[in-house]
């Protein structure tokens, strides 16, 4: 058996163990005070690039899952954004998420809700959760579909 080829979550691309970066690199998103703005952030907590360099951020305080287009100034809210709280529409300190290709969704850990959601990116209105009474610090998917989830309160990664 393989392993450690590549990264659950991550991609095949190959960079060279030496590679270095700039010291001083440039805001992709944010960068206007902490606050609930579309071009705000308050306690970002992760972030997800898709295929086509669009951002996701989990936007923590704001309780909300933020997208951030190439070249934007501003995001756009897609997940959340209806206050602190524990209803289908509602998010309450999300810490991390995914894009699910196959459903076109977003898979986000909606942490102080115990809870793993799914998102709609067509119609994200509200979203429906798919694995309960679990504290979700983080969550990735392999190239056969299967969710990995971190369980801080029982220490143990889950494989769905």
């Amino acid at each position: 058996m393989l392993v450690g080829l590549y990264p659950l979550g991550g991609s095949s691309i190959d960079i060279h163990p030496n590679a270095r970066w700039q010291q001083n690199g440039i805001t992709v998103a944010e960068g206007n005070r902490e606050d609930n703005g579309t071009n705000q952030l308050s306690s970002p907590w992760d972030l997800y690039v898709d295929d086509d360099q669009t951002i996701y951020v989990a936007d923590t305080a704001n309780h909300r899952i933020v997208e951030w287009k190439w070249g934007a100034t501003s995001g756009q809210v897609v997940a959340g954004g209806n206050g602190q709280g524990s209803g289908d529409h509602q998010l309450s300190s999300p810490l991390d998420m995914i894009v699910d290709k196959e459903s076109d969704s977003l898979i986000i850990s909606d942490y102080a809700n115990r809870r793993v959601v799914r998102w709609s990116r067509r119609n994200g209105t509200s979203g429906e959760t798919i694995i309960s009474n679990i504290n979700c610090l983080g969550l990735t998917m392999d190239e056969n579909g299967s969710l990995y989830v971190v369980d801080t309160g029982k220490d143990e990664v889950r494989r769905y």
